[in-house]
């Protein structure tokens, strides 16, 4: 599955909630299906800045992934386990878009995408951007941790819809 196919699943997906359901929020410290979907929108976003970023560069960086990110991209999947960042980075994504916002901003990212794949072959792999946790990534990379990191929500979505009102 692409990042472009997972983010068109959950744009079907959000057909099957209701809009009460979509910003419930179980317990405290838990989002909300909105807030999950918000949060997975705003870092495929940053990380499509960072493919921008890297297509603007003029110098190549020989520098390399965090043994953390080598193995994040050597599974092409982020661990099986919650992540939490620290409090400072960690504030709750907003819970306020609609069903139909969500949507429409779905499609705005996936377009963004479509656009960005075009060129990434063009782009030199050796010109790359610092992430914090996983080091140095060049343009590819930043494109394909969209995928990988839409995915690893797809277990919190399961989780949530299991503690969704009727």
């Amino acid at each position: 599955m692409t990042g472009i196919d997972c983010l068109l699943h959950l744009y079907q997906e959000l057909d099957r909630y209701t809009e009460d359901q979509i910003h419930h929020i179980s317990q405290p410290g838990v989002w909300s299906l909105g807030q999950m979907y918000d949060h997975i929108l705003l870092v495929a976003h940053e990380y499509l800045d960072e493919v921008g970023n890297c297509a603007s560069l003029t110098t190549d960086t020989a520098d390399g992934k965090t043994p953390f990110g080598e193995e994040l991209f050597r599974q092409q999947a982020f661990p099986p386990i919650k992540i939490r960042l620290p409090d400072e980075m960690n504030a709750p994504p907003d819970n306020t878009d609609s069903r139909d916002r969500l949507k429409q901003r779905l499609l705005e990212l996936v377009k963004r995408m479509e656009d960005w794949s075009q060129q990434l072959g063009q782009i030199e792999p050796q010109r790359k951007s610092r992430h914090g946790g996983f080091g140095w990534l060049n343009a590819q990379e930043w494109y394909q941790l969209i995928e990988m990191h839409t995915r690893h929500h797809f277990r919190q979505k399961k989780e949530l819809e299991q503690v969704l009102p009727d």
